[in-house]
């Protein structure tokens, strides 16, 4: 896989990981009261579990996710430090540029006479193999 390839999919493993941790941290989030003149929000609503054990895993998967996102941007970090420096200003670029499109340019004509001479000698091969089957039809011998 190239490093641009590598560096994408790490933008979406960075953008993914961002997304699961701050959607944690919203579902976890205990309730808060905004304002004195509101009611007291209902507590969470997982009676099933232990609250010690709730509490240990709510706060410890923070960390962990964190954790796994400062993994993540090293690793961008990483590859983009294995980039290739970039040659030169923009005018070089962009001469640079200019250089590789005439250069394909160039290939497109010579691909486009190649094809049209590649045409004109099957058109030729179909005319000979037609006379050469009007020929065996008939039982005529070849000129």
């Amino acid at each position: 896989m190239d490093i641009i390839s590598q560096l994408q999919e790490q933008v979406n493993t960075i953008a993914a990981l961002a997304f699961n941790t701050f959607g944690t941290l919203q579902r976890d989030a205990h309730p808060v009261k905004l304002s004195p003149n509101y009611p007291d929000p209902p507590p969470p609503s997982n009676p099933t579990e232990d609250p010690a054990t709730a509490a240990g895993n709510v706060s410890e998967q923070p960390k962990l996710m964190t954790a796994a996102l400062v993994k993540a941007a090293k690793q961008f970090d990483a590859l983009v430090a294995a980039l290739p420096p970039a040659e030169g200003g923009e005018d070089v670029q962009l001469k640079r540029i200019a250089e590789l499109q005439a250069e394909n340019d160039a290939v497109g004509q010579e691909l486009q006479r190649q094809l049209e001479a590649a045409e004109k000698e099957l058109k030729e091969v179909q005319e000979l193999f037609g006379q050469a089957t009007d020929n065996c039809l008939n039982l005529k011998r070849p000129d």
